[in-house]
């Protein structure tokens, strides 16, 4: 579940291993950049945590925030991820 606080929108997903985790983050920067809204991210072994905010909006949550975040899910959905 998406958390929004400190105008951030937040999330973590955890994986079984460092390369399942790397392959999600591939497939999430292909769509970020297809969507020109890249996501703050950090990755430690099989834990990928995001912070989403719209930097041209005063570093606010906007909508185009929660619809990289559906996709950000829909991705995870292929890991059996939630």
């Amino acid at each position: 579940m998406w958390v929004e606080t400190d105008n951030r929108l937040k999330k973590t997903f955890r994986f079984p291993d460092f390369k399942s985790a790397f392959a999600f983050m591939t497939e999430v920067a292909t769509v970020a950049e297809e969507m020109d809204h890249h996501p703050e991210w950090r990755n430690m072994y099989n834990v990928v945590s995001f912070e989403l905010y719209t930097f041209d909006a005063s570093n606010t949550v906007t909508k185009r925030d929660h619809k990289l975040a559906q996709r950000i899910d829909e991705i995870a959905a292929a890991y059996s991820l939630k």
